[in-house]
């Protein structure tokens, strides 16, 4: 058995908002997985965050830059990372999250592509990275990329949390191929942007959803349903309808448009005559385990002397 140590029990709490001994037991209970151990205590009806993403971890900015390609667009967006979010108010590194979203326009979206290409001043972007390392002091790396092209439509961004335009903390991007004045399409494109920055959709279509991610949302939802006491023989018919709502909740077409909810996202789109290819939303930080914050006023209360 995994040894379940104090530090694996104050991340699952801080997780999932549930009691200490509860995520303890959840933590004993499931060897020590932290993803099992959040979908026990979920199913148990202890989890107050089950919804929660996991807490922005790194520091820095997302950015965006789009292009117009006669009838059609194309649109990208990064992430580029520091240690602490004083670096993202510097000119010089807000300046290269641009540089960089602008190289992002003529790859596939691949970062490590990215990071190998030169920006329009001729610099290669890690070389660009590295010297702004030196330069600001901090840890820095570009650390995700996507990108998205149509031939006939739009691509439209929204930034979240803006710092300065085209940068902020989360970046939407989507796509919309029709043939409507491509103007009009963009502007539909942000709302819907904005709405996917609100929603944070799994994924576009439900024949997209990950089976993984819907198998495991039928486990959570069944073992509850037995905690609830329901009866054996009604469970699974209980489960299939709430896997049905989950999809209207999580896929991007299904859901009611945030602006109107009586309408979904396909009608609103489909009514401009509309298609969405594509959409990606980058939160800065997801998925990155973050280090203590350095106490910067005893750091200077050294420096200066002071208590």
């Amino acid at each position: 058995m995994a040894e379940v140590t104090a530090a694996l029990v104050k991340e699952l709490r801080e997780k999932s908002g549930a009691g200490m001994m509860d995520c303890k037991k959840a933590l004993v209970e499931n060897n020590g997985d932290m993803e099992a151990a959040t979908d026990w205590l979920r199913s148990k009806g202890l989890s107050k965050a089950a919804k929660k993403a996991d807490r922005a971890a790194a520091e820095g900015l997302v950015a965006v830059a789009l292009r117009k390609d006669g009838a059609g667009m194309s649109g990208a967006v990064i992430e580029l990372n520091a240690e602490t979010d004083f670096v993202a108010r510097n000119e010089l590194f807000q300046a290269a999250a641009r540089k960089i979203a602008a190289v992002a326009l003529d790859t596939d979206g691949d970062i490590e592509a990215i990071k190998a290409a030169k920006t329009a001043d001729g610099e290669v972007v890690n070389d660009m990275v590295t010297n702004l390392i030196a330069t600001i002091g901090e840890n820095m790396t570009a650390r995700r990329a996507a990108k998205f092209s149509v031939e006939k439509g739009a691509v439209a961004a929204y930034v979240h949390n803006a710092v300065a335009p085209e940068l902020g903390k989360i970046g939407v991007l989507v796509a919309l191929e029709g043939d409507g004045d491509q103007a009009a399409l963009q502007e539909l494109g942000r709302k819907v942007a904005m709405h996917v920055a609100a929603t944070n959709p799994l994924s576009l279509s439900s024949e997209d959803l990950d089976p993984a991610a819907v198998e495991r949302e039928r486990a959570v939802l069944t073992e509850k349903a037995k905690e609830e006491g329901r009866p054996e023989n009604m469970i699974a018919k209980i489960v299939d309808g709430q896997i049905s709502k989950f999809q209207r909740e999580v896929v991007l077409l299904e859901q009611p448009f945030v602006m109107n909810p009586d309408q979904t996202v396909k009608a609103l789109v489909a009514e401009a005559g509309a298609t969405i290819k594509g959409f990606v939303r980058l939160g800065l930080g997801e998925g990155v385990e973050k280090a203590d914050a350095p106490d910067f006023a005893a750091e200077v209360a050294s420096m200066t002397g002071g208590n």
